[in-house]
């Protein structure tokens, strides 16, 4: 059953078309991306889903229900892009203030707030002062507030922007332990290499729409080009290799193979045994997610 689900969804504000006919469908227990830049729509399509603003049109579910539903609303967790504890809390009583907002009762609270304080590494900062804290430490509170009812879908609005390197790190470590939960995440990111790290299936947004989705690995295949090597000292047959149709370019000791279409790279790999050659490497050539949203922002400009 999808968790997400939206059909031609819409949202204007005023002349602006913050989402022009948004569709897509995230799975249970997985951890989806949402890439785009500033202004494509990422943040008004997770408070439409959340229904803090409304939709104009088309239909969307959450965890099988209509958006705006209350009580769905208790089984999501949700981080915003610029939220802002109040910094006179230390990290256990924010989490004790919360947990009251959620209806949590006292025993509860008190559990739930050292486990997820624990989870998040603050359990050692637990008394220090919101005021205190670094920019990772006050995402990883954020993470543990929106996760301290056991929600069923976590909403993470931007939550490794601004954090160091190894901030970032440890937020990933605690989205993967979320993962192995069955706890499905809504990950909206511009850091495009953190996404590619982190999450099982992807979409871009630009100007309101979805341009492109897709797994990690589908969208950062690169079809028709092999990197192909072989033992130390022997010589790759690269005019045979082109008088079959292929191209086939040095690169170092490796070789590119460009495929032409409905070529596979089989008559390559059958024509280097032939050859008595010893195949040590071969792998279908990749690009990166950052190389993938360039093309599809770039594509989306000229239009």
């Amino acid at each position: 059953m999808s968790v997400i689900e939206t059909r031609a969804l819409r949202k204007h504000y005023g002349r602006i078309e913050a989402l022009r006919g948004v569709t897509l469908n995230v799975e249970r227990g997985e951890v989806f991306g949402l890439l785009g830049q500033n202004g494509a729509g990422k943040t008004t399509l997770i408070k439409v889903l959340l229904g803090i603003a409304w939709k104009t049109a088309g239909d969307a579910l959450l965890l099988g229900e209509p958006i705006g539903d209350r009580r769905i609303r208790k089984l999501v967790g949700y981080l915003p892009e610029d939220h802002r504890f109040p910094s006179y809390h230390s990290g256990w009583s924010l989490m004790n203030f919360y947990g009251k907002l959620m209806g949590l009762g006292w025993r509860d609270r008190r559990r739930r707030s050292a486990e997820l304080l624990e989870l998040v590494g603050l359990t050692k900062r637990r008394y220090w002062k919101v005021r205190t804290y670094s920019k990772g430490m006050k995402q990883r509170l954020g993470v543990a507030q929106a996760i301290l009812h056991d929600p069923d879908v976590i909403f993470l609005d931007e939550p490794t922007d601004g954090v160091d390197p190894v901030g970032r790190r440890e937020i990933r470590v605690i989205m993967d332990r979320l993962r192995e939960q069955g706890k499905t995440i809504f990950l909206n990111s511009h850091l495009l290499g953190e996404v590619e790290l982190i999450c099982d299936r992807v979409a871009i947004m630009e100007r309101g729409e979805i341009i492109r989705s897709g797994t990690v690995e589908a969208l950062t295949r690169m079809t028709g080009l092999y990197v192909v090597g072989l033992a130390s000292g022997e010589v790759f047959p690269s005019e045979e290799v082109i008088k079959h149709g292929y191209q086939a370019t040095q690169t170092g000791d490796l070789w590119e193979i460009g495929l032409a279409d409905g070529q596979t790279i089989d008559p390559v790999v059958r024509l280097l045994h032939a050859r008595g050659l010893n195949l040590r490497h071969l792998i279908e050539k990749r690009q990166t997610l950052e190389d993938q949203f360039v093309e599809v922002v770039k594509g989306n400009a000229t239009q």
